[in-house]
């Protein structure tokens, strides 16, 4: 892959420190700042690899393997991919939305931890009720939960995805009930009762004492002021969007390794860094024809702002199992799934051959190699060097 001409880590490290100098950042994002800056530079080590057919010697550095680093994802995603394999079931894959009101975001900003997990658990309750309703599927489903907190313009838009088999287990346990061709769960219902879990939940939260409130959101800190917002949004629609399905297992692995390790911004997005400004690569979608994709420039203080406000809380999942696929029984529910299916195992999976085309498309899983054709052969470790007081956090 050719290396981009503009990274997220060079304009940290020219924009950075004059933005930590004008801003009093939470510890968490100079941690991601930091481990941005140094991700692949001599602060953190590496190792001197030589070709196996010519003279060169190089030193690769180590990366920072920050979740938040746009060039550290490639292992993780492979690793995750690797688990994922055994997981697949011979039935249509869905994806479905789940998003939550702009005012309701805004209360999200200052409470990430708790209004991303309020988000979570509501959209797969959502979920499961509705899937196991004898009037829609009468089955137990199982799911990933994905969370985003951008749109395309790296401003603040928690939404979750969600990928489900079409179908489920029986309530009896004896069979597998599969949806309807082209349709898993009617979206109406699916964000009515979203919206009602979610606001109960919000709900619950403020009178715990759970919510703060800060800038736009400071006149909530009113309980009737709260209240009043919550009744304002309880008769309107809530965006839930439920995609056509995208195909068999080796689809879903597909959509899956390209989706589930992004971060806010890839480092192919980023066009032109100059006189204090950036410029990158956006999609509108919300223009109806197709030329959606569109250009925006916004200044370095601004664009280090919008990319560090989808900071993740230290240990926060942001991938998640529900229903079958929750890490609990998830062995035994897939053994189970394969028993109802009458499909052999070797079956659930797609071929050796078409793995291999997709970990090429995905993942590179080549050993490096010099500009000759020869391999890289690690003969050394290189020791870091003006290391950090603290080692970049890695959450």
């Amino acid at each position: 892959m050719i290396r981009p001409a503009f990274e997220l880590a060079g304009i940290f490290r020219q924009y950075g420190n004059a933005y930590r100098e004008a801003h009093e950042l939470p510890l968490q994002q100079k941690r991601v700042m930091r481990a941005i800056e140094v991700c692949r530079t001599a602060a953190l080590g590496g190792h001197v690899e030589k070709c196996s057919q010519c003279d060169l010697t190089r030193i690769a550095y180590n990366s920072c393997r920050n979740r938040h680093c746009p060039k550290c994802q490639a292992a993780e995603r492979a690793h995750w991919l690797e688990n994922r394999k055994a997981e697949l079931l011979p039935a249509p894959y869905f994806h479905v939305v789940f998003t939550i009101p702009e005012e309701l975001a805004r209360i999200a900003f200052y409470n990430k931890e708790v209004v991303y997990s309020i988000l979570f658990s509501t959209a797969s309750e959502t979920l499961l009720t509705i899937a196991r309703d004898p009037q829609h599927l009468g089955a137990e489903i199982g799911f990933f939960a994905i969370l985003h907190t951008w749109g395309q313009n790296l401003l603040h838009h928690p939404h979750v995805h969600c990928v489900v088999p079409g179908g489920g287990i029986g309530p009896d346990y004896d069979r597998w009930i599969g949806c309807k061709p082209g349709f898993f769960l009617p979206v109406r219902v699916l964000s009515r009762l979203f919206r009602r879990l979610f606001l109960e939940a919000l709900e619950d939260a403020f009178y715990r004492g759970k919510l703060r409130f800060f800038g736009a959101t400071e006149p909530l800190r009113d309980a009737i002021a709260f209240a009043a917002c919550l009744a304002a949004h309880q008769n309107q629609e809530w965006v839930v969007y439920s995609k056509p399905p995208f195909g068999g297992p080796l689809q879903a692995l597909e959509y899956l390794g390209r989706y589930t390790h992004r971060v806010a911004l890839s480092n192919q997005r980023i066009l032109n860094v100059n006189h204090g400004e950036v410029t990158f690569q956006w999609k509108d979608y919300r223009r109806k024809d197709k030329q959606k994709s569109r250009t925006m420039t916004v200044a370095a203080d601004e664009f280090i702002r919008r990319f560090l406000m989808h900071t993740l809380p230290p240990g926060f999942p942001r991938i998640r199992h529900f229903g079958f696929l929750a890490n609990r029984h998830r062995s035994e529910k897939l053994t189970l799934c394969r028993q109802l299916l009458a499909t052999a195992a070797a079956e659930l999976l797609p071929s050796t051959e078409q793995c291999k085309q997709l970990e090429k498309s995905l993942i590179s899983t080549q050993p490096a190699r010099c500009p000759c054709g020869g391999v890289m052969i690690r003969l050394g470790h290189v020791p870091p060097y003006l290391w950090p007081n603290r080692p970049p956090d890695t959450s």
